[in-house]
């Protein structure tokens, strides 16, 4: 046997050590049918690299820039990056070692507390399921900007057939889509970043911008910490779903490779694309642009589209307007797909009922794609009757489940390290782990916590109303009531350190050993060029 075949061989072995974990009890399983491991490493790699990059970026990114001035923006973005980057190397951590479906969920009743598992759960899953209504009440809005004349709920139901086309037959549907639809993301964002960099040194053929907006009256910093603070809520919902890649671990060929090498990656991707994004915008559109707060909401006037029209491109907004439209797509894509998958779990831990977790013949989760799907129907019916008043309500009732689902990664990893070390197991049997621990986690759940709370403050600003409070922090009141319910029903505790299973469903240590003699090939057992295994030893250095 010859070193390709050795790794050939030793690949295989991994993957069916993995696929292992559906035999188990705690396993995603329905008769004879299981999820398939089909997201392939360039998956999972474009879905960690521009997965996020959505109209919180495109759209929202000036509002960052008018209520924390140029320099307010870039530290707040940078802040929330930090905390995002700690998020994702807890998450790869234990979704390297435990690749299953819906992993924060399952990981936080395993390795924590049944009720948080419980709750966390159920809130990430309304929060996809509604969010998929949004994305279907913004493909109408954008269609309406070319086409007038049809009905816009027509382009919802189209949006919403293509949903369901692509996640009822093969992860590989799922996989192909957000891979080109980042792939066309991420140029568009590099793309602005050098157009960004010709306009404001003057080499487009306009006026020199250079540093001239950080000179402003009230400098980079016009409205002090209470304007970074407000970046940081913008911050954290433009960063939201980064968190996706550790679902993908259990449907990935190779997760004990793919799911480290996208942790690495965040890094880039927060460095590349927000903030310098956001630097970009920040020297070319003064902060006291008032387009930069209606760029929120019309395409027209987004930072995007005033930077390249400041280059000369007078297509820019039906330009953005097409990126927006693949980007809501997308959006969309990635709410079914993760959502369906976070029911999975919450069935196959027994707090859902057990029709969802059946799988049919391609590996889908079909009832729960299905009931995600005919929720986030509802949902969208609900912004077309009553004024859009319970579609509002739906709309708080999850917006912080973002922020939430990143805090109990961090508690559970906390958990699950603590657990790992007392029953005197190795960290270098771990496929990845974080090397911030425990800092990286206090970090998280400090801050995180921190914008929880504070996210609302505009609400307690006289003249105080009752509505707007409780309409603010609704969502938190909902995982407060899931928590404490399913604590009350249940009477259960924290897991215990000495009661926590590491065995089902993880890899071996002869397995991971195995591995690594074959760091200089790929996961199609190929040779990696030199340049990329120098670069993947720069990224192990900084991760």
């Amino acid at each position: 046997m010859n070193f390709t075949e050795k790794i050939e061989s030793n690949d295989q072995t991994i993957i069916e050590n993995v696929e292992s974990y559906h035999s188990d009890n705690s396993s995603i399983k329905n008769n004879q049918h299981t999820l398939k491991r089909g997201l392939k490493a360039r998956h999972i790699q474009m879905i960690a690299l521009g997965g996020t990059i959505g109209t919180g970026l495109f759209m929202s990114s000036g509002k960052a820039i008018v209520m924390g001035g140029p320099g307010g923006a870039l530290v707040g973005y940078a802040i929330v990056g930090i905390l995002v980057f700690c998020v994702m190397m807890s998450l790869g951590e234990m979704a390297a070692y435990i690749p299953v479906a819906g992993s924060f969920s399952h990981f936080a009743t395993r390795f924590a507390d049944p009720s948080l598992g419980f709750a966390v759960g159920w809130i990430y899953w309304a929060n996809w399921a509604v969010g998929v209504a949004v994305e279907l009440t913004g493909v109408a809005i954008i269609m309406e900007y070319w086409v007038k004349t049809i009905n816009s709920v027509i382009w919802s139901v189209i949006c919403l057939v293509i949903l369901l086309s692509i996640n009822v037959f093969s992860v590989k549907g799922y996989g192909e889509v957000e891979y080109w639809i980042s792939f066309i993301k991420i140029m568009i964002v590099i793309i602005f970043i050098i157009v960004g960099i010709c306009v404001d040194t003057g080499a487009a053929g306009g006026v020199y911008y250079g540093v001239s907006n950080f000179h402003l009256p009230g400098g980079p910093f016009p409205n002090g910490f209470l304007g970074v603070f407000n970046v940081f809520i913008t911050a954290a919902f433009s960063y939201n779903g980064v968190e996706i890649v550790g679902i993908t671990a259990g449907e990935s060929a190779n997760p004990h490779k793919t799911v480290p090498s996208a942790v690495k990656q965040v890094f880039f991707r927060i460095v590349l694309f927000y903030i310098l994004s956001i630097l970009i915008i920040g020297l070319i559109i003064p902060y006291t642009d008032p387009n930069l707060l209606s760029g929120a909401s019309n395409i027209a006037v987004s930072p995007f589209t005033l930077v390249f029209k400041k280059a000369g491109a007078s297509w820019a907004a039906d330009m953005m307007n097409a990126i927006i439209l693949i980007t809501m797509i997308s959006a969309g894509n990635s709410g079914v797909y993760s959502s369906s998958r976070t029911l999975l779990s919450l069935a196959s831990d027994g707090y859902a009922p057990r029709v969802f977790t059946r799988v049919n013949r391609w590996g889908i989760p079909i009832w729960s794609v299905l009931a995600t799907c005919l929720i986030g129907c509802l949902a969208f019916l609900t912004s077309l009757f009553g004024s859009g008043v319970v579609f509002t309500w739906l709309t708080n009732l999850t917006s912080l489940a973002g922020l939430i689902t990143w805090v109990t990664i961090s508690v559970t990893h906390v958990r699950f390290r603590k657990g790992y070390l007392s029953q005197g197991r190795s960290l270098t049997a771990l496929p990845y782990y974080a090397p911030l621990h425990p800092l990286g986690d206090i970090i998280v759940i400090v801050i995180g916590t921190i914008i929880i709370f504070g996210q609302g403050w505009k609400s307690f600003v006289a003249p105080i109303k009752a509505a707007n409070v409780i309409s603010t922090y609704i969502g938190l009141v909902l995982a407060v009531v899931l928590y404490g319910g399913h604590k009350i029903w249940k009477r259960n505790g924290f897991v215990k350190c000495e009661d926590m299973d590491f065995e089902t469903g993880t890899f071996h240590d002869n397995v991971i050993d195995i591995r690594k003699t074959g760091d200089d090939m790929d996961e199609n057992s190929s040779p990696i060029p030199l340049w990329k295994r120098i670069l993947n030893k720069i990224l192990n250095i900084i991760a």
